[in-house]
């Protein structure tokens, strides 16, 4: 028996061979349709998924600590080096430091050590310079042809002070200098005079002692 064709209630009548072919092209269309979005957010689902993994799986620690400067060490290595004796300052622990070693400055060889405040929040710095065999003018081209503006004296040790325009030397505001034996230690930064003279003190007995040396 053959089978009614089937009443479409939109169109009040049975539909047409065309009519139902381009019904079912349409059903098809739509489900492929749907099927793709299906498929595009099982995809995003599954890339955030690996981006959780990674994110949260990886372990991450803080980043590894700067390995802290021994300036004994390096001290040591540019005293064979130069074959002489070099100042080793002894600051509080409210320093900690940056730099430590033997570079040229002003045609001079110079052992440096770079102290920087421990607390974050305070700016500044100091610099202990000792510059070998350096001439009388060494210091003054180091600051900016700067002159002395008194001399004080420190744990029987007479150095030349200096009072600075930050913006003349580079943000120096203080500076001792003194001779120890054929060599110049300079002490220099943006820090409190009494920060300096504190530093000064810690190489007092070696100032003494590369005086003592000095033929």
């Amino acid at each position: 028996m053959a089978r009614e064709p089937r009443v479409v209630a939109e169109l009040g009548r049975p539909e047409t061979p065309d009519e139902t072919a381009a019904r079912k092209a349409e059903s098809s269309r739509v489900y492929r349709s749907s099927q793709n979005v299906r498929n595009l957010v099982a995809a995003l689902l599954a890339t955030l998924a690996v981006v959780a993994v990674v994110v949260f799986a990886v372990p991450r620690g803080s980043a590894p600590e700067r390995p802290a400067i021994d300036v004994a060490a390096a001290a040591e290595d540019v005293s064979t080096a130069e074959g002489r004796t070099v100042i080793v300052p002894a600051m509080s622990k409210d320093w900690v430091v940056n730099l430590a070693g033997a570079e040229r400055e002003s045609r001079v060889q110079v052992f440096n050590v770079v102290y920087a405040p421990v607390d974050e929040n305070e700016r500044g710095f100091v610099n202990v310079a000792q510059g070998f065999d350096a001439d009388e003018s060494w210091v003054a081209r180091m600051l900016s042809g700067s002159a002395p503006t008194d001399t004080v004296t420190i744990d029987g040790v007479t150095w030349d002070r200096y009072s600075l325009d930050p913006e003349r030397t580079g943000n120096i505001t203080v500076a001792l200098a003194t001779d120890a034996g054929t060599d110049t230690v300079l002490i220099y930064g943006a820090t409190t005079k009494d920060a300096l003279e504190e530093t000064a003190r810690s190489v007092t007995d070696q100032i003494t002692a590369l005086r003592q040396e000095a033929p």
